[in-house]
């Protein structure tokens, strides 16, 4: 199976639109969840889970946008399949029979480094409930149940007997969302060196209710450790909300060596 980098432009007006008419991915007071949009649109365009995982690059102010995609379809098929079936308001948002594509590499070798850069949301599990610390003015905040889906520095800092444990371990927020990446790489590659490029919080939507989280881009350098696992990683990608815009692996020239 021949994986392929696709890349197609988006036009997020005409996707806002073509989201608003199907009742897709909007939230209460009206804010608009691209990636979920893109999520159903992709899945109606070229079928479940052909293009995915998936990353929507947008500069500041600007109309339209970048999606990058990994998929194991050929994209002669891809744009085939659009020609006979794709309607009119996906292809003002996505211009589908524009697709661009490259192979991938078939095999890949281990110790060999490669830079990337992903955007992920690193949020953990609980095996346990959570109890969320006094505020300053003494009132109890909420706390978490065990099962809940929390940012992965909240989680750890929450865990920390007193508030200024995590500064004294130097826990911050990129020590600790790297080494969320550097687990979920597992035994596929090994995080050489990692940096958190930029970070929000944004809401986004999931079956009709709105969850809020971190969302973060960490850029970095890998080595190669299993490269059959490494290829499966770049085709399925890391953490969860994969299906949503988020862990893909976008590989670019490694940073020097130390």
């Amino acid at each position: 199976m021949t994986l392929h980098l696709v890349r197609l432009s988006v036009d997020l007006s005409a996707l806002a639109r073509a989201a608003g008419e199907r009742g897709w991915a909007r939230q209460r007071g009206g804010t608009f969840d691209e990636g979920a949009a893109l999520h159903h649109l992709l899945g109606e365009t070229f079928g479940p889970a052909a293009l995915q995982p998936f990353k929507l690059s947008v500069a500041p102010r600007k109309r339209l946008g970048t999606l990058y995609a990994y998929t194991a379809e050929p994209p002669d098929a891809l744009r085939d399949l659009v020609s006979a079936t794709a309607m009119p308001e996906v292809v003002a948002a996505l211009s589908p029979g524009r697709l661009e594509a490259k192979a991938m590499p078939a095999t890949w070798t281990a110790g060999r480094r490669l830079g990337i850069d992903v955007r992920v949301r690193p949020v953990v599990r609980l095996a346990s409930g959570l109890e969320a610390p006094d505020d300053r003015s003494g009132r109890r905040a909420h706390g978490f149940a065990k099962g809940a889906e929390v940012d992965a520095f909240l989680a750890e800092a929450l865990r920390q007997p007193e508030r200024r444990a995590m500064a004294e371990a130097e826990r911050t927020r990129e020590a600790v969302y790297c080494d969320w990446l550097r687990e979920r790489l597992n035994e596929a590659a090994g995080l050489e060196d990692a940096s958190l490029a930029s970070f929000r919080r944004t809401s986004s939507v999931r079956n009709g209710k709105t969850h809020e989280g971190p969302d973060a881009v960490l850029h970095g350098t890998v080595r190669i450790l299993d490269p059959e696992a490494f290829a499966v990683r770049l085709r399925r990608g890391v953490g969860r909300h994969k299906a949503y815009g988020y862990g893909m692996l976008l590989l670019r020239p490694p940073g020097p060596a130390r």
